[in-house]
């Protein structure tokens, strides 16, 4: 078997597994360009983050940075100003505004029914909130696999009207040259491989992928072809954690994991999924951290026990008259009841 790659980086299906396309490692050649023995000119890039910033306005560019120096990414989900502002204030470098919003926020059965116009009403949303992480938004189903020409006008619309720093699409090797049309027009991309939801139809559920040698070949060149195109950062949802390792190694754009195992250079997880606020059993890789739901319901609960009971609201929570206007109503009152006797 042959991956459609340059000749120049074919080898043998076992050794491409096992050692990948070159003797070195992506790992060595960064930490060679990060100390200038590679011809790397890092340390020539002039940096435009204004002095006294506390934190750094996280970039296309930094990420691959973050890459080099192997430190971790995160990334979650937002879809309205509240949590964007508040996920982004905790540090979270990368914000994605997911077209997972059409079963949190909309209530969809799948993503493939949330449109365009859905998406930036959210994406607007986000952006209000967000300061230094970097915006990513997905292009949903439709968007971009009708023709060249109307993806390319959906990705401006996500930049000009939406303010995303990054569009996501779907979909392997089929998708390079759209890709590479969409970043030749200024418009950063990342890749979206492995478990896509958008094709759940043609993959005939929510199954993992890349569980046998020749699916594990389509997904190498699946990252290999969108690394070529130049993806700002590549997405890896539900594949096995070998395979995603294997991945990381060989391609040169941070991969973020969702359920594809630690090797990943970042993880991301959907924020209504992290806080309890989904109706469904988790999938397997979620990890929860707080209990949104529980908080809600007895927050509602007890409003509503303390309206039937007339504890809310109390006299405090209530605004008055001023004294001088109290008392001449207190008379005019007095000398309506009188008039009535």
């Amino acid at each position: 078997m042959t991956w459609l790659v340059p000749e120049h980086l074919q080898t043998p299906i076992d050794e491409r597994l096992f050692y990948g396309y070159n003797s070195r490692s992506i790992h060595e050649d960064a930490e060679q360009a990060l100390s200038g023995r590679a011809g790397g000119a890092l340390e020539d890039t002039v940096s435009l983050t204004p002095i006294g910033e506390p934190r750094h306005k996280v970039t296309t560019a930094s990420l691959r940075e973050q890459k080099l120096r192997r430190e971790p990414i995160s990334c979650l989900t937002a879809y309205d100003y509240a949590t964007a502002r508040l996920v982004d204030e905790a540090g979270i470098e990368m914000i994605l505004v997911g077209d997972s919003l059409a079963q949190t926020m909309l209530g969809y059965e799948n993503t493939l029914s949330v449109t365009v116009d859905e998406m930036l009403h959210h994406v607007k949303a986000v952006r209000r909130g967000v300061k230094n992480a970097l915006l990513l938004a997905d292009m949903p189903y439709g968007s971009y696999q009708i023709d060249a020409k109307s993806a390319l006008d959906n990705a401006t619309r996500f930049v000009k009207e939406g303010g995303a720093e990054v569009v996501k699409i779907e979909g392997g090797e089929k998708r390079a040259d759209l890709i590479r049309r969409i970043i030749d027009a200024e418009i950063p991309v990342a890749g979206h491989i492995g478990l896509t939801p958008q094709s759940v139809n043609v993959m005939g559920g929510y199954k993992v992928q890349g569980k046998n040698l020749s699916g594990i070949e389509q997904l190498m060149r699946d990252a290999v072809a969108l690394d070529h195109a130049g993806v700002a950062c590549l997405f890896l949802e539900g594949i096995p954690r070998e395979v995603a390792a294997m991945i990381t190694a060989e391609v040169a754009a941070p991969t973020i994991g969702i359920g594809a195992g630690p090797e990943c250079d970042g993880q991301v997880l959907v924020f209504h999924d992290i806080m309890n606020l989904t109706f469904g059993p988790p999938a397997k890789f979620v990890r929860r951290y707080g209990d949104a739901a529980s908080l809600i319901t007895n927050a509602a609960q007890a409003f509503r026990a303390d309206v039937k009971s007339v504890r809310y609201p109390a006299d405090e929570e209530s605004y008055h008259l001023p004294k001088e206007t109290k008392a001449g109503l207190d008379t005019v009152l007095a000398r309506k009841r009188a008039m009535g006797r």
